[in-house]
């Protein structure tokens, strides 16, 4: 079966989650990502024991960073799925393609004129 997710969609692979840096997820915004998001292994099940966990209260604090500047923190989700759910990881992409469409582009970029 071959899977298939929007080309806009750029993957970042890390070896757990909780790896994830609150940085680098805002930097993607800064950097002119109209939405983000983050697929770690099932809540329980992590390698590394609590990286997951890690990660979804990252994502969180992302997200109301968000919404204190005014930014719809739709744009920022994670997800939790076993690497035996490829299907599932496409739907995923394609379904947060179409809700960051829905958004519109971010209004958060780099300020190249400086």
């Amino acid at each position: 079966m071959r899977l298939s997710y929007p080309a806009n969609v750029k993957i970042i692979q890390l070896p757990c989650t909780g790896r994830v840096d609150i940085i680098h997820l805002l930097n993607a915004f800064e950097d002119g990502a109209d939405g983000v998001y983050v697929a770690g292994c099932l809540e329980g099940e992590c390698h590394y024991i609590a990286g997951n966990l890690k990660a979804r209260k990252k994502v969180e604090y992302v997200r109301r960073t968000l919404t204190e500047i005014g930014v719809d923190p739709e744009r920022m989700q994670m997800y939790n799925l076993s690497s035996a759910q490829g299907a599932r990881f496409a739907e995923i992409a394609n379904e947060m393609a179409e809700k960051i469409t829905a958004l519109g582009p971010t209004p958060v970029k780099k300020n190249d004129a400086a």
